[in-house]
């Protein structure tokens, strides 16, 4: 396979091929993101991308790939037309596949008409990873996500009616001691409102070189302990509603807590609950030893 630079993908895609059809992020400004600093968003010729189809099912086998990821960070910007192109591509030649998914982020998903989801749909893409990051406005501003509350509550709406399925990102900590219960309280009302598919949790963890990560160090964002960040969790949790399915799926978090909302929130708030008497020894180390090991 024929890939630029590090590539990232969602932890639940760990066993999907991996094309990248973009290069880096069209956003590319959020303050606590690294990943994509120093590079150039960049579209991939679909001829290029339809090449490294071919050569994944000759290397790995047709019948053999189940789930695809197309990389880069916001693929979702990427005109209907390739990606139905892209996604015909994919079906045919892959008679076992399942899904294929990509990133997009709320500020983008609202550039294309249900109508044009549904196409993406049909051609077979019917998974968008997106990172809301925090639901609370002052958080988003600050984080320079580019998208408001509100704006997030619309878009996911509008990708959700064409049929398209959502998993939302959601950062534990972003927002420090200092907003830990607004970033709770916001998020869990934006994703109430807008119920997805999958919620799923990971712990911020300064990345150096960035912006949130030189707020940290100089003494302007207070790192949650894990009992704070279990608190955080608790609030999240108490206050969703409508049908979703959390899942704590990334090695940053301090306990993993998963479940469907409504049925499983009782367990949930147990389980934390009982975590909330765990000794701090108990848990995986301080964030801020963390920092600088590329989680």
């Amino acid at each position: 396979m024929r890939y630029e630079g590090v590539v990232y993908r969602p932890p639940s895609e760990a066993g999907s091929l991996v094309i990248q059809a973009t290069l880096a992020c069209p956003h590319n400004r959020c303050a606590f993101c690294g990943m994509y600093k120093g590079r150039t968003f960049r579209v991939r010729p679909l001829d290029e991308v339809i090449e490294d189809l071919d050569m994944a099912v000759e290397v790995y086998g047709a019948h053999r790939i189940r789930t695809i990821f197309l990389a880069d960070g916001n693929t979702a910007v990427l005109p209907v037309e390739k990606l139905v192109a892209i996604g015909e591509a994919a079906r045919a030649r892959c008679p076992r596949l399942q899904r294929i998914t990509m990133y997009g982020s709320a500020k983008f998903l609202v550039k294309k008409s249900v109508e044009q989801w549904r196409r993406v749909a049909a051609a077979g893409i019917t998974r968008i990873h997106s990172g809301l990051e925090s639901g609370d406005a002052e958080t988003l501003e600050a984080i320079d996500k580019g998208v408001t509350p509100e704006g997030a509550v619309q878009a996911y709406r509008h990708v959700m009616s064409a049929g398209i399925e959502l998993s939302v990102y959601l950062m534990v900590g972003v927002a420090g001691v200092e907003r830990s219960r607004e970033h709770a309280l916001g998020s869990a009302s934006v994703l109430s409102q807008a119920p997805p598919a999958f919620v799923r949790l990971r712990t911020f963890v300064p990345a150096p070189g960035t912006p949130w990560h030189d707020r940290w160090r100089d003494g302007h964002l207070t790192l949650l302990t894990a009992h704070q960040a279990l608190d955080e969790t608790r609030l999240l949790v108490e206050q969703l509603e409508g049908r979703t399915t959390l899942v704590s799926d990334h090695v940053s978090n301090f306990l993993d807590v998963s479940g469907r909302i409504p049925e499983d929130k009782p367990a949930m708030l147990a389980q934390i609950d009982e975590a909330l008497g765990w000794p701090i020894t108990r848990f995986r180390p301080p964030t801020e030893r963390l920092v600088g090991l590329g989680l």
